[in-house]
């Protein structure tokens, strides 16, 4: 123990002096009083232990004072999440803390005031503090009070690995620390797992898929030291790697096949999860991986890969059903994205703040929204078509040339417009149509009226006035200006009602389906219907094309569906249209969309200009005009020659369109307060200096080596899915509110070891953990063991876990010989229960495959949020409406009827019995024998074997005493019977687990 130095010279004032003669003297004389010193300073050993903010007082403001006083409630101006806060104190006035001063600290004088009605916390709001705890707040103050992020957002530390007693056990540098952990709990390893317990294990691991019993039996043969290394590298090689962690990500990823919500309709998304299977077999960096994901789109020259990527954050529910908001749940969309990227990437609960500041953790609320301001310049509109879609060609021979299609596509899209916004800004070459006559169909009634621009210019607009009928159709009419001689092209501007008020609330958009235009020349001649052969608007690249609304059956050009900003177009003609002074122009204006709830989408505030400009023929006649029309329609022919499937994708806005994003007061949508810039919030780095604040800049600052979370939140979400926990248990919470890791010099190590040694190589990283000895070791639990180490978080023994739904399923198919292994494609639909699957608003029917598609991995199921394929629910699948960090193991009878009666389950016995038939020889007990070693890796224990040949016996007295129940099957009775025996060996604990 050490002597606190100002204890020992507070009782011995005497013993200090600079002289060094006595030297000795005092030292002699110290060591004889050292026993009456400790005496008269009994706490000198809790004054010289440093006490640690994160691990002893953080926890005791979380479970006693942030209730009242953190970052939602902060009663009297008092907020112990905020360091500045505490120091200044509240609306009191007095410093809760006063660093190196205990007895001046109010909070010292609060927790210990011996009236109950006066000291903290209330007892309506717990127990007063612990003796032990007060002590600890004490010291903590009288050492200066020093204040520390959270531990998660604090760097993670690099420190060679601790000595152990014995180093002969470790393989990995990771063993070093659980060794180290053990020791110091009093605890020993587990002996090695047996070589067949290790395989299945592995096997699942890394494949998801069972070993087959050749790979068992070349194993057990291979007696190189390096046997365990081939084997990993096999499966670390193996196509079906990707298929299984590919499983893990599409929960995060809130991966469907349907948009979700009440109608739940169909949505052809799944090139994305074939594009993760194939980025997880290619080893793709984990960096890249997230990049891709979150700003593909934004790369310079994205390829069809990097754009398909961006799906994952269209993964989000689109609500198709009647009377809903499209602007309420693209906000809805926008927000899902912020807190699952906060999830995914930095297990912390980021939707704390979406309502108000973190509870625990110092994130302030205004944060929230400078983050979501990164996501909320977006395409995307909550609109039924789940626009903005992407091309992917079927064929991936053909991405390339899509991709290069594309890029040029969108390049001519911006020299042609380009050559056109000059002319159409310019205010000098526009007449402005005096409307003088402005009709509806249905009900919807029209308003003309002469509008001030403020700067001296009055304009004539058509308004719409009340409700509005869908489909409504505007006809207009304007006599033409007197002094046009000619015209060359029509604008069309789209203006907002209000301004103002739409920067924060966007208003309704519009969708012009058809636009017309008709010469009414003077005299009452003959009307001139007028060719408009070229169309652009204010968007070099806009999601919905001006030049469709000159066709019919388009879509047309559109503020879909709503609109926070001016919009406008021009219609060209290709040649000038003489005019007669007197004459007069119809415009027809065909509008036939609405909202999903049915509300109509038009032009609700127009103004209508025309151009005798000479520069819009010269430009349409150019050489180079005509060069690049003829190569933009060759081009859209070639992508549309393409066999393709249309998948929504993320788009940003251009700049000059972006929206504004505001704080929402309490979280209401509807109620806005201040409005914010793109940012990261303060606890963490900041977003790259001379970097744009977008989507690529934040999927970057993600992966930078100065985030201290997204490494260690991947490397713990891959110890969870190898050891059944993770080293932090809460994967989805690394925040004050979470569980502390139970080895976090571990996961700094891993953490590190995954961004530097291993460059963000996932299978680098899960190659060293499965051939560590931490892995390696057998799961056998005795009873010291268990009562030591409940729930196996010091490792003290290998994982025992039940599988995963996808891998139940899939070993099943395995083991029935009728496993497809085609990878890729279509979701499929395998036998499930009739009657689960009903669609509301549609006729879709789940129509069960025939071919092999009923014998595909489970990853392939096509997946419906509001009815999931009922066998993997049972075993925890998540319906996948928002993100699932960590599937909770549930343990029902249900799973029994499962796997014991469902017809997909059935059909598995039945083929394994067939292989019983025809693999495992003549006599039964050696089918049933065979069977088992192929299941479970190894032979049957002679009482085992010998109940399973009774069941034979018994299952084939009743199928031969009622052979038509065998032939509704399709099977002989011996092979029903068989088929029994297969179905108890397939639900045997011993299956269902790794």
């Amino acid at each position: 123990m050490m002597l606190s130095d100002s204890c020992f010279w507070r009782v011995y004032p005497s013993l200090r002096g600079p002289s060094a003669l006595e030297w000795s003297k005092r030292w002699l004389v110290a060591l004889l009083l050292a026993g009456a010193v400790l005496a008269a300073c009994p706490t000198t050993a809790a004054e010289t232990e440093r006490v640690r903010f994160n691990e002893d007082i953080r926890p005791i403001f979380a479970e006693h004072c942030v209730a009242c006083h953190g970052g939602v409630k902060q009663t009297s101006g008092l907020s112990f999440v905020y360091r500045e806060n505490v120091m200044a104190g509240g609306e009191s006035g007095a410093p809760a803390v006063v660093p190196g001063d205990p007895e001046a600290s109010y909070l010292v004088e609060r927790i210990t005031d011996p009236d109950p009605e006066s000291r903290m916390p209330p007892a309506e709001h717990g127990p007063p503090l612990s003796a032990v705890e007060i002590e600890r707040l004490k010291q903590w103050i009288a050492q200066g009070a020093e204040w520390e992020l959270p531990w998660a957002f604090v760097p993670p530390r690099g420190a060679p690995p601790p000595e152990v007693r014995r180093p002969e056990w470790c393989v990995k540098p990771l063993d070093y620390y659980v060794l180290a952990r053990l020791e110091t709990a009093g605890l020993e390893p587990s002996p090695s797992a047996e070589r067949v317990e290790w395989l299945r294990r592995v096997s699942f691991d890394l494949v998801g898929l069972p070993p087959a019993l050749e790979d068992i039996e070349e194993f057990l043969a291979d007696e190189d030291p390096r046997a365990h290394e081939r084997v990993a590298d096999r499966l670390l090689a193996s196509p079906h790697f990707g298929e299984r962690w590919t499983s893990v990500w599409l929960d995060l990823a809130r991966y469907a096949d349907t948009t979700g919500y009440e109608a739940d309709p169909h949505r052809e998304i799944w090139p994305y999860r074939d594009w993760v299977i194939r980025a997880f077999n290619e080893d793709m960096p984990y960096d890249q991986f997230t990049i891709k994901q979150l700003a593909g789109d934004l790369l310079d020259e994205p390829t069809v890969d990097d754009r398909l990527a961006t799906a994952f954050h269209r993964n989000t529910q689109t609500n198709t059903e009647g009377g809903t908001d499209d602007e309420e749940f693209r906000v809805a969309a926008v927000i899902d994205r912020v807190n699952t990227t906060w999830q995914v990437w930095q297990a912390t609960t980021f939707g704390c703040i979406q309502c108000h500041a973190h509870p625990y953790d110092p994130i302030r609320h205004d944060e929230y929204y400078r983050f979501m301001a990164l996501f909320n310049d977006t395409r995307d509109g909550d609109v039924d078509e789940d626009l903005p879609r992407l091309d992917v060609p079927l064929d991936r021979k053909d991405h390339a040339r899509a991709a290069e299609t594309s890029q040029r596509l969108s390049q001519l899209r911006r020299i042609m417009h380009e050559q056109v916004k000059p002319l159409a800004e310019d205010f000098n070459l526009w007449r402005n149509l005096p409307i003088d006559r402005a009709n509806s169909t249905g009900n919807t009634r029209l308003q003309i009226r002469e509008q001030d621009d403020g700067d001296g210019r009055i304009a004539t607009e058509v308004v719409t006035d009340g409700a509005v009928t869908i489909k409504s159709r505007f006809t207009l009419e304007a006599p033409l200006p007197e002094s046009l001689q000619q015209m060359t092209a029509l604008r069309i501007d789209a203006l907002l009602r209000d301004p103002k008020s739409a920067r924060r609330s966007p208003e309704l958009g519009f969708v012009l389906s058809r636009v017309k235009a008709t010469l009414l020349p003077v005299n009452d001649g003959p009307p001139v219907e007028l060719d408009f052969k070229h169309a652009f608007c204010d968007e070099a690249e806009p999601l919905l094309d001006p030049a469709d609304s000159l066709q019919d059956d388009n879509v047309g050009w559109a503020s879909y569906s709503r609109q926070w900003r001016s919009r406008f177009a021009v219609f060209l003609l290709d040649t000038p249209i003489s005019i007669t002074p007197g004459s007069r122009i119809r415009i027809e204006l065909q509008q036939d969309r609405a909202t999903s709830g049915d509300v109509p989408l038009v032009i609700g505030r127009g103004r209508y200009s025309v151009s005798p400009s000479d520069d819009w023929i010269q430009l349409q006649q150019s050489e180079k005009f005509i060069s690049e029309q003829r190569e933009l329609a060759k081009l859209k022919k070639l992508a549309q020659e393409l066999p393709s499937v249309s998948v929504p994708v993320m788009e940003e806005l251009p700049e000059h369109t972006r929206r504004s994003t505001f704080v929402f007061t309490r979280g209401l949508w509807l109620d806005k307060g201040e409005e914010v810039e793109p940012n990261t919030p303060g606890i963490l780095p900041k977003l790259p200096a001379g970097s744009p604040p977008n989507r690529l800049t934040m999927a970057r600052w993600l992966v930078s080596k100065e985030n201290p979370l997204t490494a260690r939140v991947m490397v713990n979400r891959v110890w969870a899915q190898l050891f059944g926990m993770g080293i932090v248990e809460t994967e989805e919470d690394f925040g004050t509110s979470g569980t502390r890791p139970s080895h976090p010099e571990l996961l700094d190590h891993l953490a590190l070891r995954f961004q530097n040694e291993h460059g963000w190589h996932l299978k680098q990283l899960l190659r060293e953990i499965v051939l560590s000895a931490t892995y390696r070791q057998s799961s056998r639990i005795t009873p010291d063991r268990l009562a030591a180490d409940p729930q196996n978080r010091l490792l003290s023994r290998g994982p025992r876990l039940r599988l995963r739904a996808e891998m139940v399923r899939d070993q099943a198919l395995v083991l029935s010989g009728r496993f497809a292994p085609k990878m890729y494609g279509a979701p499929v639909m395998p036998p499930q229960p009739e009657g689960i699957w009903q669609s509301v608003y549609s006729s879709a029917k789940w129509e069960t495959a025939t071919d092999e598609n009923r014998y595909r991995r489970a990853i392939y199921t096509y997946w419906k949020r509001t009815s999931g394929y009922p066998s993997m629910i049972t075993f925890d699948m998540p319906s996948r409406e928002v993100c699932t960090i960590r599937r909770i193991t549930t343990n029902t009878p249900l799973q029994a009827l499962v796997t014991l009666n469902d017809e997909a389950y059935v059909e598995c016995a039945v083929g394994l019995a067939g292989r019983m038939m025809n693999e495992g020889g003549e006599e039964a007990a050696d089918r049933i024998a065979w069977a088992y070693q192929t299941s479970a890796g190894r032979p049957p224990a002679p009482g085992t074997l010998e109940d399973l040949v009774n069941l034979l016996e018994k299952a084939r007295d009743l199928y031969m005493a009622d052979q038509d129940a065998a032939k509704k099957l399709g099977l002989t009775p011996e092979h029903a019977a068989l088929a029994v025996v297969a179905s108890a060996i397939l639900n045997l604990d011993e299956l269902l687990t790794k």
